[in-house]
């Protein structure tokens, strides 16, 4: 069994941790039931967020019984203190603890410090004292921002997307967590859906010591997958290493990493879905991107005002309705 430890947090387990954003699209009694079974196959870290509707709420169904047999980190997208309170009240009523072994700002465009006009830090500090969170963290996908959070010294662990995709400042970025004793919780490992190759994007992240990846899991199916890891975790082999350069040269250049921060559309485009559509036609089943109901929303692109409000948000600085025309016009190739 793969361990990891996020850095001076200590917090130790299994290198296999539980995104569960996708579990706010199934049931309560179906998402309890994915992640008591997670546990049981050995799965210990659960990372939520107050951005991720009801899921806080399923963690609070799944284990408020057994806290101290898990740790769950949520996250903020405040940028004011008064915000921040009001999240981390509502977060703890969700998941009917009284504390959180980690709390993350979620994507904020700003590193938060003592004394700075947001009071965000201040109240992240106190909030600690009180032992409402046990650790403080980070999220963003933005490398400018990661690399102020990770020269600051006051965050405990940064969490961004790492896969085998990943650029050299990327890796640069996991080196630098590494050598500032700062844990580094992967998002995105299968980049949004486009690596299909679980046991090849689990042998390259077990490269990393410090790398503890988060699964985006939906499906009882998908966790099985996982858990299977955990007592026979995938080592890199020649035959993987020549899989990944394959699959890296495939998916070179620029591409939609689904991470729907260009949301929403004032034209009501599926901007994280519709924007990398070529690569889902040729990676994934196709029937489910060719129903009707999957045509309308890619006929929505005709409806694009350019006005570039999500190519202005995209923090890939991809251009955006660029990309969606681009997309909607080899769509139309497999009608």
């Amino acid at each position: 069994m793969d361990k990891v430890t996020l850095g001076k947090t200590g917090i130790t387990v299994n290198k296999n941790g539980f995104g569960a954003l996708p579990i706010q699209r199934v049931s309560v009694d179906e998402a309890v039931k994915i992640l008591r079974k997670a546990y049981d196959g050995g799965i210990t870290f659960f990372d939520t967020a107050r951005f991720y509707t009801d899921s806080e709420v399923k963690l609070g169904e799944a284990f408020s019984h057994m806290r101290d047999k898990v740790y769950i980190a949520s996250k903020t997208g405040a940028e004011k203190a008064e915000d921040f309170w009001k999240d981390l009240h509502t977060t703890l009523n969700n998941l009917k603890t009284d504390y959180l072994d980690l709390y993350q700002c979620h994507n904020i465009p700003f590193v938060p410090r003592p004394g700075d006009e947001s009071g965000i830090y201040d109240a992240m500090l106190e909030a600690k004292e009180k032992g409402m969170i046990r650790h403080i963290g980070f999220t963003n996908h933005r490398l400018k921002v990661a690399r102020e959070v990770i020269d600051s010294g006051l965050f405990e662990t940064l969490q961004f997307p790492f896969s085998y995709l990943a650029s050299d400042k990327d890796l640069d970025l996991v080196e630098r967590c590494r050598k500032a004793d700062m844990g580094f919780i992967c998002m995105k490992a299968l980049a949004g859906g486009l690596i299909t190759n679980s046991k090849a994007a689990y042998a390259f992240l077990a490269q990393f010591e410090n790398v503890l990846p988060i699964w985006g899991i939906q499906r009882e199916s998908e966790l099985d997958e996982f858990l299977s890891y955990v007592d026979n975790p995938p080592v890199m082999t020649d035959e993987i290493r020549d899989f990944i350069e394959k699959d890296k040269k495939e998916l070179s250049g620029d591409f939609c990493r689904g991470c729907g921060y260009c949301m929403p559309c004032p034209e009501g485009i599926d901007i994280a879905t519709a924007a990398r559509m070529s690569l889902l036609l040729r990676r994934a089943p196709q029937a489910m991107n060719l129903t009707p109901a999957a045509r309308e929303k890619m006929k929505l692109i005709e409806n694009c005002r350019h006005c570039d409000a999500c190519k202005k948000k995209c923090p890939y600085n991809l251009d955006t309705p660029a990309l969606l025309a681009k997309n909607y016009e080899d769509y139309k190739h497999f009608l």
